[in-house]
């Protein structure tokens, strides 16, 4: 059976949504902010097929963000793709944020640079939560899950950290990271701090990211918080 031509990328992990479709050598990317995104999922992925003269029978591939993020968002995605697997038998591959972080930052020559001097150092991807709360994870030979926590608790963990450390992600309202945090950190391009359309394509071509495609990581319960508001 012939392979159906388009693939998209989906990240409604959190605002602004983001949706790139490709057809052949045809590209389209849409970005649409707010929080009530299963109204405008649908309006904004017509308009990117329609951009590359596609259509979702066409669908063949598609590539979201698995999480974490915003609890509804990411059930968006997970059912958007589940529909176009049932119907479309399309391949379904994700990955999380900080693996689409770090997949950026690495290709990086900033990093591969810093990486030659610092051999013993990590790279820690840091995503901003709710309020003051953030999600760590470090990548290294420990090979540790990503975990939750107050601001405090991140600017503790980071500190205790024997090995250089390679920053990147955002905080609030995509502020850089050295805005909210201290210490002799090395840091990640803005660029590569955030998901990028490309890198959605990219990764969706890839089969390693197959395994647990539909698997969502949330790691904060929904309405629940670390931190009581003041």
């Amino acid at each position: 059976m012939q392979s159906k031509p388009v693939i998209i990328g989906l990240d409604s992990s959190g605002s602004p949504l983001l949706i790139v479709a490709a057809k052949g050598s045809q590209k389209a990317v849409r970005r649409r902010s707010g929080i009530k995104q299963e109204r405008i999922l649908f309006p904004a992925l017509q308009h990117a097929l329609a951009a590359v003269g596609g259509s979702l029978q066409e669908v063949g591939t598609i590539f979201i963000v698995r999480g974490p993020g915003r609890f509804t968002g990411i059930r968006i995605s997970l059912t958007f793709a589940s529909m176009m697997q049932y119907l479309n038998q399309a391949k379904v591959r994700s990955a999380t944020v900080f693996e689409i972080l770090r997949y950026q930052v690495e290709k990086s020559l900033a990093f591969k640079r810093w990486k030659k001097q610092n051999p013993s150092g990590a790279l820690g991807v840091v995503l901003h939560a709710f309020r003051k709360e953030y999600f760590l994870q470090i990548f290294d030979e420990q090979n540790r899950p990503p975990a939750w926590m107050s601001l405090e608790e991140l600017q503790v963990e980071l500190s205790a950290y024997p090995h250089p450390l390679f920053l990147a992600g955002t905080g609030a309202n995509k502020a850089p990271l050295h805005s909210i945090l201290t210490g002799n950190f090395a840091w990640a391009r803005p660029v590569d701090c955030v998901v990028q359309p490309a890198t959605l394509l990219a990764l969706a071509q890839q089969d390693c990211w197959e395994e647990n495609a539909l698997e969502p990581l949330y790691l904060k319960p929904a309405r629940f918080e670390l931190v009581e508001p003041k």
